[in-house]
């Protein structure tokens, strides 16, 4: 399936929150580069697109239903931009998304922020 891409940091946040709410773990997961890495805070790394899918294979085993979040202006320098985001239960994202050849954007690391989503 051809997913649309993130022409713009900030885009990453929306397509996730659509395609979370979709149920999507493979839309969830043309989002990052095949290197990525993932947390949730609790001292466990997703390594990779095999490990970033498994996780959220669990993740969204529960169905949950985001609201969309306050994401904070981009801060881009060159191809890598800081991406963040303030989540409806108060949580706090941080991401580095990396500009792809083609122009488009892919997340390379992301502080993914669990929490009650309501």
């Amino acid at each position: 399936m051809m997913y649309e891409p993130a022409k713009e940091p900030n885009d990453l946040e929306k397509y996730f929150v659509e395609r979370a709410n979709a149920g999507d773990v493979e839309g969830l997961v043309a989002l990052y580069e095949p290197d990525a890495v993932l947390t949730d805070g609790s001292g466990e790394i997703a390594a990779g697109i095999d490990r970033i899918r498994a996780f959220f294979v669990d993740f969204l085993a529960d169905r949950p239903k985001l609201a969309p979040s306050n994401q904070a202006e981009a801060l881009t320098s060159g191809d890598l931009s800081l991406t963040s985001s303030k989540l409806s239960n108060g949580d706090i994202t941080a991401e580095v998304a990396r500009r792809q050849p083609d122009g488009s954007w892919l997340w390379v690391i992301d502080q993914f922020a669990l929490g009650k989503y309501e």
